[in-house]
């Protein structure tokens, strides 16, 4: 067992006995469960609509290569600039250069998974760029030092009372101050930072092949805000948020609101083709078109479908893994059963095969999915891949081996009598099985035993 494994286990079993931090999330995950119920009534035929979703998806990730070249073009034209990205530190390094380049040393972020994928902020304040997130959650959870706890809602781990001793412990505001008033009080501290800021970086939600531009969904505003007070507007995404035309919007646009917060539609929606004033040449707007291990699960013809996710975070919250666990014991920018199945093939199979292996393999990750992802199918060819490939101890091995000869042979299964398995089960097995789980018991008879004796 690898170190992140080992302190992935750890966590875990700290986490899960953890009543506040379970009361907490699981309080939050209801308030969507709610939400999410209420928002899919507004779809007659659902299961039509993500199907639809799925099949574009497929196509799309089939013919990436042409998508992303006719993005380019058509963005070019638009007058934007394309930057690639093999890798994070690579996507990093270009974002730092032309903020130098054009003596910025404050960028305002709305929401952004992929920067966080890349740990552009730590880059930036490396290189003397403070680096300011705007969305409240990601405000909340960069104030108070850490990481977003969940894809959707970043905060999701903390309660009411947490946000307000935290602004009252950084800003001196009342401790029992509302969500109103510390909404307020965040949005009068941010509105000069989105003036004041030399550039804005923002994630998209999509790229629009055919029209060369980028999509993106928010609730606040600040997205948008982030796009039009700058003079420079960086857009980081994956080279798999493309779709095809812009008429997909319709459909892509209502399944991501519906099952991101049971929201019949976003509040914000924009779709941005090129800098403000072309003529203008002190505006710009750069897409950085980032692969970081995403062209090697592309080669997986099973697996590839993972790159359809739209970024709901519907997957959490059914899991029940995740609302025991929690977000932060994955240890990994996507967490949840989505997080688990892409993982592993973007930073390495051998130190995050663990992941795969953290689920009951329950299946309501595929049921939710609202571009009908087979996730739990997807961890199993993990788990396949991670054991052909030898990143299993030599212990399990030994161990499967041998239980594999003996079970498939009725003559080995019966030999000895059902004291002497417990025996085995206890001495074999029952440091793998844990200790707060029971190990179960074999019967007195096996079935071949008790068919024989009725049926002589």
């Amino acid at each position: 067992m690898n170190d992140k494994a080992i302190i992935f286990n750890k966590n875990a079993e700290k986490v899960a006995f953890d009543k506040g931090h379970r009361q907490k999330i699981n309080f939050n995950i209801s308030q969507y469960d709610r939400a999410v119920v209420n928002g899919k009534q507004r779809y007659d035929k659902l299961e039509i609509a993500k199907q639809r979703a799925a099949n574009i998806k497929h196509k799309t990730l089939a013919q990436l290569d042409k998508y992303l070249v006719e993005f380019e073009t058509n963005f070019t034209q638009n007058g934007g600039k394309v930057l690639w990205a093999r890798h994070a530190e690579e996507a990093c390094a270009q974002i730092v250069k032309l903020l130098k380049e054009e003596n910025i040393k404050k960028v305002v972020k709305s929401k952004s998974m992929t920067t966080e994928e890349i740990k552009l902020n730590d880059q930036l304040e490396m290189n003397g760029i403070q680096s300011l997130e705007t969305d409240l959650g990601e405000f909340i959870v960069q104030l108070a030092g850490e990481k977003p706890y969940h894809i959707v809602t970043p905060a999701m781990h903390k309660s009411r009372q947490d946000v307000a001793d935290l602004y009252h412990q950084k800003f001196q505001i009342d401790p029992q101050s509302t969500p109103e008033q510390i909404t307020a009080y965040t949005r009068s501290l941010l509105r000069d930072e989105f003036q004041q800021a030399g550039a804005g970086i923002t994630g998209a939600n999509f790229l629009l092949a055919d029209i060369g531009g980028i999509a993106l969904t928010e609730n606040e505003g600040n997205g948008l805000m982030s796009m039009a007070f700058p003079k420079i507007h960086i857009v980081i995404a994956g080279i798999e948020k493309i779709l095809p035309s812009v008429d997909d919007l319709n459909l892509f646009w209502p399944l991501l609101a519906t099952h991101g917060t049971g929201q019949h539609m976003t509040v914000y929606n924009s779709i941005v083709t090129a800098a403000r004033h072309q003529s203008d040449s002190s505006t710009q707007m750069v897409v950085v078109l980032l692969d970081n291990g995403r062209s090697k699960l592309l080669e997986k013809s099973r697996q590839r479908s993972a790159l359809s996710c739209i970024r709901c975070g519907a997957c959490l919250n059914v899991c029940p893994v995740y609302k025991n666990i929690g977000g932060y014991t994955y240890d990994t920018t996507y967490t949840g059963p989505i997080g688990s199945v892409i993982t592993p093939h973007m930073q390495g199979m051998k130190e995050n095969k663990h992941l795969s292996f953290a689920s009951s393999l329950c299946g309501a990750c595929t049921e939710v999915c609202p571009v009908k992802i087979p996730l739990h199918e997807l961890l199993l060819l993990n788990r396949a891949q991670a054991v052909s490939e030898g990143w299993t101890l030599p212990s399990e091995r030994f161990v499967m081996k041998n239980a594999t000869r003996v079970l498939k042979s009725r003559k080995l299964v019966d030999f000895a009598g059902s004291s002497t398995k417990n025996l085995v089960l206890k001495y074999f097995f029952a440091s793998q099985w844990g200790d707060k789980r029971t190990l179960p018991k074999f019967a007195k008879k096996s079935f071949s035993q008790l068919w024989r004796e009725r049926n002589e």
